[in-house]
C-alpha cells in the first residue's frame, strides 16, 4: 500500500497540514480531483455531493447570485473557484461575488487572490467547518459577507463583518435578507428553504427596483 502511494506521488487527504505552495503542487497532481481546499494550514476534502443535501441548493443559490450579476455591471461571479486568501487558506466557496476593482484580483493563472466581498457555502450543519475554521479564515482575511445555508438545520446564516467580527444581517418581518455590500441583492430566507425558485427571483427583482440600487 506505501509502495502504491509512493508510485502515483503525494496526494491530498483530508487531515493533512501543509503549506499553500505544497497544497497546490498536489492539487495539480490530481486532475480527477474536483474540490479541495486549505483552510487554516489543514486540507479539506468533501464527500461525493448528494443532490439533496448540496448539489440541488448550490444550484439554486448560484442561480439567485447569477442573475443579480447579470443585471449589475462591475459584479463577477466564481462557482467553486479557488481563493487564495493568505498562506495558510485556499478555499474553494461553493460561490462568490466580487467586485471589479474591489479587494480581490485575478491572477497570471486565473485564481482569485484576496478576500471576494461575500462568500456563499452550502453546509450539511452548524458543526460543519463552514462556520468554524473557515469563517475565522473569511472573517481575519477581510471577506465582507458570508452567507452559509445549512441545509439539515433548515437554516440561513448570512454575516456581515462589523469592526472586523461576523455578525448576522436581520431577516425583516417579510423574511427577507439585505446585502449591506449589493446594494438590491435581496433573498427571500423561507422562499429558499422552501425551494420557490419564483418568489426567491422576484424578490432580487425587487431589490434591483429599489432606489438604493438604482443610486448604486
Amino acid at each position: 500500500m506505501q509502495e502504491a502511494r509512493q508510485t502515483r506521488g503525494p496526494i491530498l487527504d483530508s487531515g493533512d497540514h501543509l503549506t499553500r505552495p505544497e497544497f497546490e503542487r498536489r492539487y495539480r497532481q490530481m486532475p480527477h480531483l474536483k474540490k479541495a481546499e486549505l483552510v487554516e494550514g489543514v486540507v479539506f476534502v468533501p464527500s461525493p455531493v448528494r443532490i439533496g443535501s448540496h448539489g440541488r441548493p448550490h444550484a439554486h443559490v448560484v442561480g439567485w447570485l447569477t442573475l443579480y450579476c447579470a443585471a449589475t455591471p462591475g459584479v463577477d461571479i466564481g462557482d467553486n473557484a479557488t481563493v487564495r486568501l493568505d498562506l495558510d487558506n485556499e478555499p474553494q466557496p461553493d460561490a462568490l461575488l466580487r467586485l471589479e476593482g474591489g479587494t480581490s484580483t485575478i491572477s497570471v493563472d486565473g485564481h482569485v487572490e484576496g478576500p471576494p466581498e461575500l462568500v456563499a457555502e452550502i453546509a450539511a450543519s452548524s458543526a460543519s467547518y463552514d462556520l468554524h475554521e473557515k469563517l475565522r479564515a473569511y472573517q481575519r482575511n477581510g471577506v465582507q459577507e458570508y452567507l452559509v445555508w445549512r441545509v439539515e438545520d433548515r437554516q440561513i446564516d448570512w454575516f456581515t463583518l462589523q469592526d472586523g467580527r461576523y455578525v448576522l444581517l436581520p431577516v425583516d418581518d417579510e423574511s427577507v435578507i439585505r446585502s449591506r455590500v449589493f446594494p438590491g441583492l435581496w433573498l427571500c430566507v423561507s422562499a429558499l428553504l422552501n425551494g420557490e425558485l419564483g418568489t426567491v427571483f422576484d424578490w432580487l427583482q425587487r431589490g434591483l427596483q429599489d432606489r438604493s440600487y438604482k443610486e448604486y
